[in-house]
């Protein structure tokens, strides 16, 4: 049976987890400001890029980690499981970014800015639960805030919805506006659903292991 807690080396892992959510909120913060600084766009979305293959490293390390470790703090699923998930928000927030200078949006609407400040509070609230993970005494913590970042998906879903329908209400924007909105609208209201995949293995991990 895999052991939760065997040693110093389980630390390793833990470390890479905390850097990537760590890494996820410096993002998430670089989308809030494109969007709300809408200036100097290339420069910003290049930006989104170097955190977005900083992310890629970690995950890298994790997996090159786990093949070389016999033992391991948690199932080696999770693991792995966990170490795409947060890939996969990093993937979304670059991807948004990416999609406003590549589609030359002349600025940005009002949801893009609120769908973006949702993903930052979900990139927060990861980086609040990861370093509890170590401990098993933070496990109902870590299940409220679960509980809280599915709230937050939820929210997002509400203002994803609303983005959607003022886009086809909007008559004078024309086919590629709405192409060009729906697909950064996708982004971000995906990179949440990626913090909620994110919760959901955190919760399996805390049960399986309570």
């Amino acid at each position: 049976m895999v052991r939760f807690f065997t040693g110093p080396r389980d630390s390793e892992f833990y470390e890479l987890f905390e850097q990537g959510t760590a890494n996820l909120v410096a993002a998430a913060g670089e989308l809030v400001d494109l969007f709300d600084n809408y200036e100097d766009v290339e420069a910003k979305a290049k930006k989104l890029k170097d955190l977005e293959h900083q992310g890629d490293v970690i995950t890298h390390e994790i997996i090159q980690r786990l093949h070389r470790t016999f033992v391991t703090p948690i199932d080696r699923e999770d693991i792995t499981l966990l170490a795409h998930s947060l890939d996969d928000v990093m993937d979304f927030i670059e991807a948004a970014g990416r999609t406003a200078h590549l589609y030359r949006i002349a600025q940005p609407t009002d949801r893009a800015r609120e769908l973006a400040r949702i993903v930052a509070r979900v990139a927060y609230k990861l980086n609040q639960v990861m370093p509890r993970l170590r401990h098993r005494d933070q496990f109902k913590w870590i299940l409220k805030q679960c509980v809280q970042i599915n709230s937050l998906e939820n929210e997002a879903d509400d203002v994803y919805h609303a983005a959607l329908a003022e886009l086809f209400e909007v008559c004078h924007l024309d086919a590629c506006e709405v192409i060009k909105w729906r697909d950064i609208y996708d982004h971000l209201e995906n990179a949440t659903d990626g913090g909620e995949d994110v919760a959901d293995v955190l919760e399996g991990i805390v049960l399986k292991h309570a």
